[in-house]
């Protein structure tokens, strides 16, 4: 499944953006979905993650109760909403797909997902 990641830009802090995965190639619908960031000079970091049927999600520590994860398996597309956005959320957002079909684990370890998007620039001024 080729995934691209889209809404990306330039906003305030305590403002918001919402992030599209949208897929092609095949469904989006058996697979769980991650969105991992990476800021500058950091390494890439979990942000959050959406079961195949959506009924169960995670979130990073550093962005509970700021951000939801939805999808719509219809329009083969996971968003991510990043609602009162602080500067350190300045960073490539990059959404993912579970290397397997209908698996959910937690932690969502990087290695576990073999499809990522090209990533979307997010950038929080203060």
């Amino acid at each position: 499944v080729q995934l691209q990641a889209s809404g990306g830009g330039l906003v305030q802090a305590g403002g918001s953006l919402r992030l599209s995965c949208a897929a092609s190639g095949r469904t989006l619908s058996l697979y769980t979905v991650g969105w991992f960031r990476q800021a500058p000079g950091k390494e890439r970091e979990f942000v959050a993650g959406i079961s195949w049927s959506g009924k169960r999600t995670s979130f990073g520590d550093s962005v509970k109760g700021r951000f939801t994860i939805s999808r719509d398996n219809a329009k083969n597309t996971v968003y991510l909403q990043m609602n009162s956005l602080k500067p350190e959320d300045t960073a490539v957002y990059y959404c993912a797909a579970h290397r397997s079909l209908e698996i959910y684990t937690t932690p969502f370890l990087q290695g576990d997902f073999g499809s990522w998007g090209q990533g979307t620039l997010v950038t929080v001024s203060s």
